[in-house]
C-alpha cells in the first residue's frame, strides 16, 4: 500500500515538473513573439513618422503650420494600421534604450503584441499606457527614477517628452488610482505574479 502511494506520488511530481516546464516554455515563447511583433511595427511606424516629419519640414518653409492637436486637443488621435492593428505612436525610454509601438486600444490580446494606451490622450496631457511585464517591454520600469526622460511620438510626428516624477505601488484592482490624479503621463505594468502595479508617473516637459 504504501508502495502504491509512494509511486502516486512520485507520478504527480513529475507531472508538475512537465506542467511548469510547459508554461516555462509558452511563456517565453510568448515573450519572444511580442518581442518580434513590436520589433516589426516599431520599424514601420519610426519610417511613417520619419516620412511625416520630412513632409512637414517642406510645408512649414512655405508657411508655418500649427499642429492639429494644439487647434483641437480633444481630436481623436490618429492610427496606423499594421497588421490589422492600429497603433498610435512609439514611446521611447532612453535610460533603459526602450522604443516600442503602442497600441491604441487596450485588450488582452493586443497586450501580448505591444503596449497599449488604457485612458486618455497625449493632447489631453492624461494618458495611460499599460504593458505586459515582458523584458522586451516593461520589466525594466521598476529601474527607472525621478528625473528619467520619456519621449512619445504620434503617427503625425509630434513629440512629447515628460520626466518621471514618481514612481507608485498599486493593487491589481486600483483601477480608479491609475487613471486619477494630475500626472500628465503613466506607465504601468504588473510585477510576475500580478500582486501589484507599478506605476511611472510623469510631468510633461516645456
Amino acid at each position: 500500500m504504501k508502495n502504491k502511494r509512494g509511486i502516486g506520488l512520485i507520478t504527480i511530481g513529475i507531472v508538475f515538473i512537465f506542467a511548469a516546464a510547459g508554461l516555462s516554455l509558452y511563456n517565453h515563447i510568448e515573450e519572444k513573439n511580442a518581442e518580434i511583433s513590436s520589433a516589426k511595427a516599431t520599424e514601420i511606424l519610426e519610417n511613417e513618422i520619419i516620412i511625416k516629419q520630412d513632409f512637414e519640414i517642406y510645408e512649414n518653409a512655405a508657411e508655418e503650420n500649427i499642429p492639429d492637436y494644439i487647434l483641437n486637443p480633444k481630436m481623436d488621435m490618429p492610427e496606423a494600421e499594421i497588421d490589422g492593428v492600429g497603433y498610435i505612436g512609439t514611446l521611447e525610454i532612453p535610460k533603459i534604450g526602450l522604443v516600442l509601438p503602442v497600441i491604441s486600444e487596450w485588450s488582452y490580446p493586443n497586450l501580448k503584441i505591444a503596449p497599449c494606451r488604457y485612458f486618455g490622450s497625449v493632447y489631453l496631457d492624461n494618458m495611460v499606457i499599460a504593458g505586459h511585464n515582458y523584458k522586451s517591454h516593461f520589466k525594466e520600469l521598476e529601474s527607472l527614477s525621478a528625473g528619467d526622460s520619456v519621449i512619445f511620438r504620434d503617427v503625425d510626428g509630434n513629440e512629447f517628452l515628460y520626466l518621471i516624477g514618481a514612481k507608485e505601488i498599486l493593487p491589481p484592482t486600483a483601477i480608479e488610482e491609475m487613471t486619477s490624479g494630475e500626472w500628465d503621463f503613466t506607465l504601468f505594468t504588473c510585477n510576475r505574479t500580478r500582486t501589484y502595479r507599478i506605476a511611472i508617473r510623469c510631468d510633461r516637459a516645456e
